[in-house]
């Protein structure tokens, strides 16, 4: 009995532990369940969240690309937007070589930077205004009158009351005329300001670099055209040198200035007058073009041929307006194209055609053999004696030089005066009266 009372008793505590032991196995089933659900579950945050992550990453990229495509776009506009010529911010310079007759008018373009070098005579102030419209101009960078003569600043008036001007330069060199007084008026009118370059003044136009390389501020000229400002444009491995009209005198005054004037093009000063463009300028200048703004049957006999010939024996191509119109010479910074077929090197003055005041040339050798023929010696002592009797109209033959200036002025020179020796005469007289007889007077110096 004992016995059997101690074999349950060991039967129900093992029955107890078998009891404790499916319950903590059921508990620690339960327990690991919930542990892998918890991980299960932060396993899904997690990839929710790098999903998420992932998906704001892709949005963001979008979103940015997006700005980037609007960004790209709004450039492509912007490169298509200018106040000039060209499509782009760096692009081709443009010189135009307006076609204004017997007179001047050069605009310049370089990306969206403009420049205008003179404006005709008065009476082409309209034709300038409506040209400089068409090439989409609303802003002029620099407007430029090389010198007071009409037939350069006669249109400036318009032009500045036209368009946006940022900057006017002009010589020092003044006028009573009521053309300049116009164009004084105009740039008062719009709040600017007259500067007066210094030669070596240099200023950028775009990517285009233009040093001033005359007149000298200290220099006294009688005749207006040596006061023009000559500008040389050097864009990349181009370059030109607009001259005005530049005669003799201010073109040994560049040379002696020491500047670096060889160019690839030469806008020919003073219209093609054989008073420019002398062998010694020429030679330094060495252009590969040459362009001569000209007007057909002009009243001066422009050009002439000793310019002409002188181009023609350094085989320059000539482009005239006279013969092509407007002008358009185009630079991609390495070479320079031409909207036009180069001219021909044909003159007119020496041409019974010309005008009247032509017959009073003389030509080259005569020239040249009249001012050979008279040693030093013999000028100085020829020079006392016409000095202390100009009123005896009994002056050796030949010595007094006659020259017709841009105005269509006659002036005569007498051995002695200030500009005797200075001046390339385009007729010789014997004596004064002859001079007087022929429409001359005398210089004022």
């Amino acid at each position: 009995m004992n016995k059997y009372l101690k074999t349950k008793d060991k039967l129900r505590k093992y029955s107890i532990i078998h009891l404790l032991i499916f319950i903590i196995s059921i508990m620690f089933l339960f327990t690991s369940c919930g542990s892998s659900s918890h991980i299960s579950n932060s396993n899904i945050k997690n990839q929710d969240s790098i999903e998420a992550s992932n998906t704001s990453k892709h949005n963001k990229n979008s979103s940015e690309e997006k700005k980037d495509e609007l960004q790209a776009s709004s450039n492509e506009k912007d490169k298509t937007k200018n106040n000039g010529t060209s499509t782009n911010g760096s692009g081709d310079l443009k010189v135009h070589f307006i076609d204004v007759g017997q007179a001047d008018s050069i605009l310049i373009t370089q990306g969206s930077n403009n420049m205008l070098i003179d404006a005709g005579n008065n009476e082409d102030s309209d034709l300038v205004v409506n040209y400089l419209k068409k090439q989409g101009i609303t802003k002029l960078d620099y407007v430029i009158g090389t010198h007071p003569h009409e037939d350069h600043i006669g249109g400036l008036d318009a032009v500045i009351r036209a368009f946006d001007v940022k900057k006017v330069y002009m010589p020092k060199k003044t006028s009573t005329t009521k053309t300049y007084k116009d164009v004084i008026t105009a740039i008062k009118d719009k709040g600017l300001k007259i500067a007066i370059p210094s030669r070596g003044t240099t200023f950028k136009l775009g990517e285009a670099v233009a040093t001033v390389v005359a007149p000298s501020e200290s220099s006294d000229y009688e005749d207006v055209n040596n006061y023009s400002i000559v500008i040389k444009l050097k864009y990349k491995n181009t370059s030109f040198l607009f001259a005005g009209d530049a005669e003799d005198i201010l073109e040994k005054e560049i040379i002696k200035g020491g500047y670096d004037i060889k160019v690839d093009v030469l806008k020919v000063g003073h219209h093609g007058s054989r008073s420019s463009t002398t062998q010694e300028f020429l030679n330094k200048v060495s252009p590969k073009y040459a362009v001569i703004s000209v007007g057909q049957g002009n009243e001066y006999g422009h050009p002439h041929k000793s310019t002409m010939d002188r181009l023609k024996s350094k085989g320059i191509p000539v482009y005239r307006t006279d013969e092509a119109g407007t002008i358009i010479a185009t630079s991609n910074g390495n070479s320079i194209a031409f909207n036009v077929k180069a001219g021909s090197y044909n003159y007119r003055d020496n041409n019974s055609k010309s005008s009247e005041s032509n017959k009073y040339y003389t030509n080259t050798s005569s020239s040249k053999a009249s001012t050979g023929s008279v040693t030093k010696s013999s000028t100085k002592s020829t020079t006392n004696n016409a000095s202390k009797s100009t009123t005896n109209n009994n002056v050796s033959k030949g010595l007094i030089k006659g020259n017709i200036n841009s105005k269509g002025e006659k002036i005569y020179h007498l051995p002695g005066g200030a500009y005797y020796d200075k001046t390339i005469p385009e007729v010789w007289f014997n004596t004064e009266e002859e001079a007087r007889a022929a429409g001359f007077r005398p210089s004022k110096k």
